[in-house]
């Protein structure tokens, strides 16, 4: 593997592959077809750069298909989604990986997808497909590639010591037991802390509806709510379930416990850390073709790729996130994580028509 700067983007890509482009639709197992091609994967920080079993995916994807596949990190979501937006029509990449349904519809708006019907699309849940925008043809614009859960987590360890039960949901942690024990993320600067905020106008009501979600944020502010820029800040230095701050609620993932176990060293069999399921808001990521591609035939053929049971076995040890198609999960992952029954949610156009308003809401109510 090699790392170096595309000639479009001054930024750090990772090159995972080699070759030449085959037909649109075929399996990742086909010869190398037609003339050698390379595509770029623009995704957020959180795809893995370094040597890992998902790159060695993208590898057997380039060496069965002649592709050449270099992953261009973008930032978090939002600002992901924010360049791609600004080069519509004159992409960065060919094909764009990890925007999810807090920010899918201002992509769609903004033209930033060709439509396409990925090949096995029809395998995919169709509650992780019904809210996909399609064109006249009825190509939607993106595929699903994944689904996870922003949830608030605790410390079992600390609530344990003090015999003090964590918060049941939401509402809970306004209450004065949990005053200056919470940390959330910025939801104008992280991903989880948008979603947050999102689970808690899906609980308490948009303002208009007497201004739930406005008079909690006002109760949790007063109750000591620490807000932080992003999840690692959040997660590794002020939480205390990972040993670097003392706050003992953060907002993070319902798969950050088998994180704790998986990657413990000393190795541990149970998590540190527990994810509360009634404050999960469910997030699904989607990879679309970037419209204005110069590859759309190999674009097409990657899309194809990753809803494919070979890449899709990777990505709950890679990324923390679940598949959405049937493949086995880990036995760590299946035994500790949270996936909620009734998931928090929003209407993706309800995000896209409110999200501005409603963070600069927030940051009166909070920040201010």
């Amino acid at each position: 593997m090699t790392i170096r700067t595309p000639k479009r983007l001054a930024a750090t890509v990772l090159a995972v592959a080699v070759a030449a482009v085959p037909a649109a639709g075929a399996s990742a197992s086909a010869p190398p077809i037609g003339a050698p091609a390379t595509v770029t994967l623009v995704t957020h920080d959180s795809f893995p750069t370094a040597d890992t079993t998902i790159n060695d995916a993208l590898d057997r994807f380039g060496a069965a298909t002649g592709i050449d596949v270099e992953i261009l990190a973008a930032g978090d979501a939002g600002t992901m989604v924010t360049k791609a937006v600004l080069t519509a029509g004159n992409p960065e990449g060919d094909v764009l990986y990890g925007v999810d349904n807090t920010y899918l519809t201002r992509a769609v708006d903004g033209g930033v997808f060709e439509p396409y019907t990925a090949d096995g699309l029809d395998a995919i849940p169709t509650e992780l497909r019904a809210a996909i925008p399609a064109d006249d043809s009825g190509d939607p614009a993106v595929t699903p590639i994944d689904y996870g859960d922003v949830c608030v987590n605790h410390d079992i360890a600390w609530f344990a010591e003090r015999d003090l039960e964590p918060p049941a949901g939401l509402a809970d942690l306004a209450e004065p037991e949990y005053a200056d024990l919470l940390v959330v993320q910025n939801p104008a600067s992280s991903s989880p802390g948008l979603a947050f905020l999102l689970a808690t106008i899906a609980e308490f009501g948009d303002a208009g509806d007497g201004g739930g979600w406005e008079d909690y944020w006002s109760e949790l502010a007063a109750n000591g709510v620490e807000v932080v820029d992003d999840w690692t800040g959040a997660y590794y230095e002020r939480f205390s379930g990972t040993g670097g701050g003392d706050k003992p609620l953060v907002v993070s993932y319902g798969s950050s416990p088998p994180f704790e176990v998986i990657y413990a060293d000393p190795p541990v069999d149970e998590p540190s850390t527990g994810a509360i399921a009634s404050t999960c808001f469910r997030q699904i990521e989607y990879a679309g073709v970037l419209a204005g591609t110069d590859e759309p035939v190999a674009a097409r053929r990657l899309v194809d790729f990753l809803i494919s049971e070979e890449f899709q076995a990777e990505i709950a040890l890679n990324l923390f996130v679940f598949p959405v198609v049937d493949v086995p999960l880990p036995p760590e992952i299946e035994r500790f994580s949270v996936i909620p029954d009734e998931p928090l949610a929003l209407d993706p156009g309800d995000i896209a028509a409110h999200r501005e308003d409603w963070i600069e809401t927030w940051t009166d109510l909070v920040l201010r």
